[in-house]
């Protein structure tokens, strides 16, 4: 697949050369920005038939507290790396109300909401299930990479009903420092506890992306896109 490339100051984007029949919005991990996960569209290797725009966005510049307070690209704080620490609602919020925006801005290309996929890797794979099953309208997906569920204990009474049913990959390097392969599986758990359909699939490698798990997320896109 052929794209052509589009960059503002807040995003890249790869355009097919052909109509598009949806959207993938990719979020990047702390410290990344959007040209991060541009390379991995390519290897997804998608066919002909089925040509997606991919939207990259890059996260804010804050001061990230475990790293001293050392300003980079993050889509929230973290403050220490439990679970609560990793919580910064206002962050969150402000993150999922731009993801938001993407969503809406894609009518624009004729892609509604039912077409677009949310992808998102470690922070950023947090952000597209705290937004995704959240969001107002249904969604074709959510892809969370070495990633977790953020404020569990609030998902019964914020969940989206519209979304109840949308269809989520994840995957988790089992030797992950970063983010647990455990954290992964119980974030999973909680999804599945309250109906969500999961596929999950875990790689012998640490917070990295690898190839067998891109294969992955190409062959579940064509199914959920098909």
């Amino acid at each position: 697949m052929q794209y052509a490339q589009q960059e503002t100051e807040r995003d890249v984007t790869l355009v097919p050369g052909v109509r598009p029949v949806g959207t993938v919005i990719v979020l990047h991990g702390l410290g990344a920005d959007g040209w991060d996960f541009v390379p991995v569209a390519e290897h997804l290797r998608l066919p002909a038939t089925l040509p997606l725009r991919f939207v990259f966005p890059h996260a804010p510049v804050r001061p990230v507290t475990v790293n001293n307070g050392y300003e980079m690209r993050a889509w929230y704080d973290i403050r220490d790396f439990s679970l609560t620490g990793r919580e910064d609602l206002e962050g969150i919020t402000q993150a999922t109300d731009r993801v938001n925006d993407y969503v809406r801005a894609e009518a624009a290309h004729g892609i509604g909401a039912d077409r677009i996929v949310l992808a998102g890797f470690s922070q950023g794979g947090a952000v597209a299930l705290h937004a995704g099953i959240r969001h107002a309208e249904p969604l074709a997906g959510i892809v969370a990479l070495s990633t977790y569920l953020p404020f569990k204990a609030r998902l019964g009474a914020e969940i989206s009903q519209t979304n109840r049913e949308v269809p989520i990959l994840m995957c988790h390097g089992t030797q992950d420092p970063v983010v647990s392969v455990e954290l992964g599986q119980m974030s999973r758990d909680v999804l599945k506890d309250h109906g969500y359909e999961v596929e999950w699939h875990a790689y012998p490698m640490g917070h990295e992306v690898g190839l067998d798990e891109i294969a992955r997320v190409s062959t579940w896109l064509q199914g959920v896109l098909a």
